[in-house]
């Protein structure tokens, strides 16, 4: 899908909005594309579809309605296809498969979709509906649920919760669950490209990920971001940053750092896989990039100090809505 502006003399319009979505108001900020010699107003697939994702996701977050790279874990979690699911959930044939594309489940479907993420209730609808699986089919679903069940995996999810923020998709995490592998993935691609320190890798992630949530109304990693005295930070970095050296995405290496010492992030264990991420988040990144990798750490941070994300948020160290993406001044 292409990101770029359309050619002409064209501006893009941003204004706040009120559409309905299933008989409901919801306030977004509009997108649309203004021909600057006719005066003529017009959307493209892109700004209809941002647009789209700021009603929806405010739908889904009011009424509990999992998002969609929610329903695809919640179904792999117990290694099931997506048919096995809509017949386990009592839905229709490819029903299942058609919410991981993006179509929206009614709030009672939505709350069972959600119930089910817990293995004690998703246990009780599988006693009810085991004619629906294979006898080895049983067998493995039962197997991840009973591991669930251990709590090792919830260990674990209470573990990266405390690093990487709240795993409730969000304004403040830009309604994506944050996942270790794109977070690691993206941070060793800027290593990759540009041997950072931690200060500049922080505004890089920060601009990936607002600059992704501009275009498409998500983020990339699911971060939650804070405002601090150098500009926008990754909250709780420092352990982001040791998590990802122990699972091998990048290295720290101290050196001196404009008179004082610092950590230079440094590609660990390969090239970076940009397989992982969609065309809109590879994009994303790559325009990142490109368009702000030249500058030096001093630079970005006085970049960043332009954004009224870390303006409005710097007083008390406050998280940092993604809503700020729409007024993002040194990318477009």
């Amino acid at each position: 899908m292409n990101y770029l502006q359309p050619e002409g003399n064209i501006s893009l319009r941003r204004r706040p909005a009120t559409f309905e979505f299933r008989k409901e108001p919801f306030n977004i900020i509009d997108h649309t594309w203004i021909d600057n010699e006719s005066g003529e107003e017009f959307t493209t697939l892109v700004l209809d579809e941002l647009n789209q994702a700021q009603i929806h996701n405010q739908y889904r977050s009011k009424y509990g309605i999992p998002f969609i790279d929610e329903i695809k874990m919640i179904r792999e979690q117990y290694g099931l296809s997506a048919a096995k699911m809509s017949d386990i959930l009592g839905l229709g044939p490819n029903v299942y498969r058609n919410y991981e594309n993006g179509e929206m489940p009614s709030i009672t479907t939505g709350r069972l979709i959600q119930l089910v993420k817990d293995p004690v209730e998703f246990r009780k609808l599988i006693e009810l509906s085991s004619n629906e699986l294979e006898a080895h089919d049983l067998e493995r679903v039962m197997k991840k649920i009973n591991t669930r069940l251990a709590g090792w995996d919830r260990l674990e999810n209470s573990f990266e919760e405390r690093i990487f923020g709240t795993r409730t998709p969000s304004n403040f995490n830009g309604y994506r669950v944050p996942v270790l592998e794109k977070i690691g993935m993206m941070t060793k691609y800027f290593a990759s490209q540009l041997e950072p320190f931690k200060t500049k890798m922080n505004k890089l992630l920060f601009y990936a990920d607002f600059f992704h949530y501009s275009k498409t109304g998500f983020s990339i990693t699911g971060l939650t971001y804070v405002a601090i005295q150098h500009g926008p930070v990754p909250k709780n970095y420092g352990s982001i940053y040791d998590r990802l050296w122990e699972s091998g995405y990048v290295e720290m290496k101290e050196e001196e750092f404009e008179g004082f010492g610092g950590e230079r992030l440094l590609c660990q264990n390969g090239d970076p896989d940009l397989e992982l991420f969609s065309s809109s988040e590879r994009f994303a990144i790559e325009t990142i990039a490109k368009r702000l990798g030249h500058l030096k750490t001093a630079d970005i941070v006085n970049v960043s100090h332009d954004e009224l994300a870390w303006k409005q948020n710097i007083d008390g160290n406050g998280r940092i809505r993604y809503d700020y993406s729409f007024s993002l001044q040194h990318i477009e």
